[in-house]
C-alpha cells in the first residue's frame, strides 16, 4: 500500500502566497503556481514589473484562463457511454484509438498484473500528454484560418484552447505525485512528435474525423479513470481515499481544502462536453 504523501512543500508555500516569491529583493526564481507577470522574478532585460498586481498572501492562485468548475453532483453523475461508429470516418477514428490504447497497455505493462500506484500515475501522465495535443492543434489551425479568411470563428478557437489547457492542468496535477524519469520523458517527446504532426495533417484534411478521434479518446479516458475509482473504492488503491489532493488541483477546480485524491480523480474523469466532439460549424 502506498502511504499518504504530504503535499509538495514548494507548491504549498507558493499556494499560500508566501513572502519568499513576493519579496523583490529575493533572486529565487519560482515557476509553479504564480503567473510570470505577477512574480517578483527579475525581468531578463531589467525592466520594472508592476508589482502592485502581485498575489497577496491571502489570495489563492487561480488559472487565468477560463475553465469550467463542476459540482459534486455533476462529477458523481458521470456514466460510461459508447457511440457506435456509423461511417468510414467514425470507424477510422475508433480503431486508431483502440490500436493506440492496446499498444500502450501492452508496452507499458499496464495490462499485466494488479493495478498499482505507479501504473496509474504513469498511465494518467502519458494520457494527458496526448490529450492536450488536439485542442491546441485544432485551435491553432482555426486561428490561422480565421486570419486567412478574415472571419470570426464564433468561439471555437477559445473553446479548443481552453480544453487543451484543461488537459495540461491534469498533467501538472499528476506530476506533483510522481516525477517522470528520462525514459518516460523521451517516450513523451517521441509520441508528441508523431501524434501532433499526424493530427495536424489530418485536421487539414478532415476535421470531423479528428473530432471523432477525440470523442473515442475521451471514452477511453472516462473508462480509465472509472477503473481507478473502482480500485480506490475496493481497496486496491486505498490510500487515495484519504491522501490530500495537490494544492494546484484544489485551486484549479475550486475543490474543498480537504479534498482527497479520490475527489481529484472524479474531477479529472469529467468528460468533454458533447459539442466538442462534433466538427465545428458556424452558428
Amino acid at each position: 500500500m502506498m502511504p499518504a504523501m504530504p503535499r509538495p512543500a514548494v507548491a504549498q508555500v507558493q499556494w499560500r502566497g508566501a513572502k519568499t516569491f513576493l519579496d523583490p529583493e529575493k533572486e529565487e526564481v519560482f515557476h509553479d503556481m504564480v503567473h510570470f507577470k505577477k512574480s517578483a522574478n527579475p525581468h531578463p532585460m531589467g525592466l520594472q514589473k508592476n508589482l502592485d498586481h502581485r498575489p497577496k498572501p491571502s489570495e489563492f492562485w487561480d488559472n487565468p484562463m477560463q475553465h469550467a468548475v463542476w459540482t459534486a453532483e455533476e462529477v458523481n453523475s458521470v456514466k460510461e457511454t459508447h457511440v457506435e461508429p456509423t461511417d468510414f470516418a467514425d470507424r477510422a477514428a475508433y480503431y486508431l484509438v483502440q490500436i493506440a490504447r492496446k499498444s500502450f497497455d501492452f508496452f507499458s505493462g499496464y495490462s499485466w498484473g494488479p493495478i498499482t500506484y505507479n501504473k496509474v500515475l504513469y498511465r494518467a501522465m502519458f494520457l494527458e500528454t496526448v490529450a492536450g495535443v488536439p485542442g491546441m492543434t485544432a485551435g491553432m489551425l482555426r486561428h490561422l484560418r480565421s486570419l486567412r479568411t478574415m472571419n470570426r470563428d464564433h468561439g471555437w478557437i477559445h473553446t479548443l484552447l481552453e480544453e487543451a489547457e484543461n488537459e495540461r492542468m491534469h498533467l501538472l496535477t499528476f506530476i506533483q505525485l510522481k516525477k517522470p524519469g528520462p525514459f518516460f520523458r523521451l517516450c513523451v517527446v517521441g509520441a508528441q512528435g508523431v501524434f501532433m504532426n499526424a493530427f495536424f495533417l489530418m485536421y487539414l484534411i478532415s476535421p470531423r474525423t479528428c473530432h471523432r478521434f477525440v470523442g473515442y479518446l475521451e471514452e477511453e479516458a472516462v473508462h480509465t479513470y472509472g477503473t481507478i475509482l473502482e480500485a480506490i473504492d475496493d481497496g486496491r488503491l486505498e490510500a487515495w481515499k484519504t491522501q490530500p489532493a495537490p494544492p494546484i488541483a484544489i485551486n484549479y477546480w475550486h475543490m474543498h481544502p480537504d479534498a482527497t485524491m479520490r475527489d481529484l480523480i472524479l474531477q479529472v474523469r469529467f468528460p468533454l462536453p458533447p459539442l466538442l466532439l462534433a466538427s465545428p460549424t458556424s452558428p
